[in-house]
């Protein structure tokens, strides 16, 4: 543990959206089957406002190459905002205490997801870096790559994105301090408006000793350093 690391920070409020009020997650985090919002659309309406979209740019949803496009559509989009039926902190709830006193940075990186950006509905594509200072207790590495599947399963900005994976891990495994830098091409950046290739956006978000010590701050960075970049 660094020297200089301060005393536990504050837990923040873990942001973004969870699991809907009505919905039941299992232990893994996942909304059980059958679980549904009463005000959600249902899929024909969801394939009915696909051809709309379709006949707005133009072409004919009727035509044979785009007469299965709005199921095909319909089931990405399911799969896109997976996050929605996921509860974050369910993910993490399961968490080991026999850590024979280890106190030193945990890091899994190299994360890669894929999001969507909720001003265009365009790809984000990257990889997330995790680090945590364990107080107590760990949790499962794999749990740290759901978490990141968790929020990046949904309508996102990459700002939000990164303090929603950070506050979160915060929020419930009470570590000395979390680390998260997400690093993402945004496809609302190359595929329009401005149009520029190979640009990738970073966000970071430290808390607790991450935050406030620099050692603790650059050993990590110096850590994910040697990774393999960015998103495509």
């Amino acid at each position: 543990m660094p020297s200089d690391t301060a005393a536990k920070p504050t837990k923040p409020a873990v942001a973004g959206k969870s699991a809907r009020p009505a919905e039941q997650a299992d232990e893994g985090g996942r909304v059980r089957a059958g679980q549904e919002d009463s005000d959600r659309p249902t899929r024909a309406e969801a394939e009915s406002a696909v051809r709309t979209l379709i006949r707005w740019v133009g072409d004919d949803p009727e035509r044979e190459g785009l007469l299965d496009t709005p199921a095909r559509v319909t089931r990405a989009w399911r799969e896109f905002g997976a996050g929605y039926e996921q509860e974050p902190k369910e993910i993490l709830a399961r968490t080991f205490e026999e850590i024979a006193g280890y106190d030193e940075m945990v890091v899994l990186r190299d994360i890669g997801f894929e999001s969507h950006c909720e001003h265009h509905m365009l790809p984000i594509i990257g990889r997330v870096h995790v680090a945590y200072l364990p107080r107590s207790r760990v949790v499962g590495i794999s749990k740290l790559a759901r978490i990141v599947e968790a929020f990046s399963k949904r309508l996102q900005i990459q700002e939000k994105m990164t303090a929603e994976i950070a506050d979160t891990i915060q929020e419930v495994l009470d570590p000395y301090g979390v680390a998260v830098v997400v690093d993402a091409a945004h496809h609302c950046m190359t595929t329009r408006g401005v149009r520029r290739e190979g640009v990738n956006m970073v966000t970071s978000r430290m808390l607790g000793a991450f935050r406030n010590s620099a050692n603790t701050r650059r050993e990590f960075l110096a850590m994910i350093k040697g990774g393999s970049g960015g998103g495509g």
